[in-house]
């Protein structure tokens, strides 16, 4: 994998094609019924994810929790949502459903602190509204 990814290809995908890039996150892959932390993602994005941030009753609760215990700060997104790097470096957050968002989660000096993030709306190719950046906050 750190061949592909040093030759350029973009590696993308959704839920723990999107969790697995990173240093760690949440992930139900070890139990379909119980959410538990990755430690061990491939690290190739630093810090953590968190996928089906607004899909998934546990997703957020654990995922602060993490945090607020010393998990690596890092990005959730809601289902819909994703995250585009150039590199290491966040470049934006895009959303395909209006009021999915993308999210900052780091521990802060009141706790655990989320941020949302302004998000590129995608339309479908056959709409006929203009491209245009949503912040749901």
């Amino acid at each position: 994998m750190g061949a592909v990814w040093e030759a350029g290809v973009v590696p993308a995908g959704g839920s723990a094609g999107s969790l697995c890039w990173f240093e760690g996150g949440t992930t139900d892959s070890f139990h379909l019924h119980r959410l538990a932390p990755l430690h061990d993602g491939l690290g190739f994005l630093p810090g953590s994810h968190c996928p089906h941030y607004d899909g998934e009753a546990q997703r957020r609760p654990l995922y602060h929790q993490l945090i607020a215990a010393g998990f690596p700060a890092g990005y959730a997104v809601d289902n819909d949502a994703g995250l585009r790097f150039e590199g290491q470096e966040l470049a934006e957050a895009v959303s395909a459903r209006e009021g999915a968002g993308a999210y900052r989660v780091e521990r802060g000096a009141n706790g655990v602190e989320e941020t949302t993030l302004p998000a590129h709306f995608l339309l479908l190719a056959n709409s006929s509204s203009a491209d245009q950046t949503s912040d749901p906050s």
